[in-house]
């Protein structure tokens, strides 16, 4: 007879401590059997209830540095069927590609971001796709909307997880994830909600370090074609970043190509898309012969980041420039 263990786990906290409590269902046997197990957390962690601490994975780092290892994933562009292609590229393929990289060469990873436009069309198919090839990797994700995302949809397909969290504890770190997607439009703005949750979450984070991510830009990249589609309100957004000096990165997706500077001794990053790459540098929309690719973060515990991006190769494919309407 073939028997299977099913388990569910949840937390709660007691005056004298942290605790976690997994319920065993065995399944397959010819009466109910249940238990429970219950664990108490030695270790002092401080969260909001928007912002569940989530363990950094103790084979990262050693125990003197107790850094956390972030991966960021952007602008999949999955379709509903697998085969869908963005200017000649097919997505899905290329994402698997970028993932198969990742897990070979980050055998420990603490949390991963996938920064926006996960979507090309919105479909409930291609947020399911995402969601299973993101499966692959052994870490918990979180996920925001970029202008090509139906966040409704989105929101619907993550029902029940905690995939749109916005604000994570990882270690000596809190990570803020902002919505500045604009419904229809390809911009994006920081609406007041978004600049109250920033805010807030940025006045509780105690002494932790801050990374803020979103999907537009807020600053020019040198990409004339791309600075009309960046963020609105950029002064809005550093009016609130500037009064904490906690704050040590900001990290985006949007422009398909790297981006790294300083702005105010904060760090300013963006990231290759894991499909079609966008030509640094150009006047007009053009793609660049860049490989798909990802971005890895190591956060230190005493402020310092460390990151960089690492590219697939062998994915030849012919630019379909009638495609309209990036």
């Amino acid at each position: 007879m073939q028997r299977r263990l099913l388990a569910v786990r949840c937390g709660f906290k007691r005056g004298c401590g942290r605790f976690s409590v997994t319920l065993v269902n065995f399944a397959g046997l010819p009466w109910p059997v249940q238990t429970a197990i219950i664990v108490r957390h030695l270790h002092k962690e401080t969260a909001l209830p928007c912002a569940p601490t989530v363990s950094a994975n103790p084979a990262n780092a050693s125990a003197a540095d107790q850094s956390v290892l972030l991966v960021q994933l952007s602008d999949s562009h999955l379709f509903a069927q697998a085969d869908g292609k963005l200017l000649g590229m097919n997505t899905h393929d290329s994402l698997q590609r970028v993932i198969e990289r990742v897990l070979d060469e980050q055998p420990s990873i603490d949390l991963v971001l996938a920064s926006g436009d996960l979507s090309q069309d919105g479909s409930p198919q291609s947020y399911q796709r995402f969601n299973q090839l993101l499966g692959q990797i052994p870490a918990p994700a979180r996920w925001f909307p970029g202008n090509h995302d139906d966040l409704a949809v989105m929101q619907n397909v993550c029902a029940g997880s905690d995939l749109l969290q916005p604000i994570i504890d990882l270690g000596n770190w809190r990570i803020i994830l902002l919505d500045t997607s604009i419904a229809g439009a390809v911009p994006g703005f920081l609406a007041d909600d978004q600049l109250q949750l920033l805010s807030q979450a940025l006045q509780s984070a105690g002494a932790r370090h801050v990374l803020v991510s979103f999907h537009h830009h807020p600053v020019p990249i040198g990409c004339r074609w791309m600075e009309p589609i960046g963020l609105r309100n950029p002064a809005a957004l550093f009016a609130v970043l500037d009064a904490y000096p906690q704050v040590r990165g900001v990290l985006w997706g949007h422009i398909h190509q790297e981006f790294d500077q300083l702005r105010n001794g904060v760090r300013l990053l963006a990231s290759p898309s894991t499909c079609v790459q966008f030509a640094p540098g150009s006047e007009e929309f053009h793609v660049d012969q860049e490989a798909p690719g990802y971005r890895w973060l190591r956060l230190h515990a005493d402020g310092q980041l460390d990151t960089g991006v690492s590219r697939v190769s062998g994915i030849p494919f012919e630019v379909d420039y009638s495609v309209k309407g990036y």
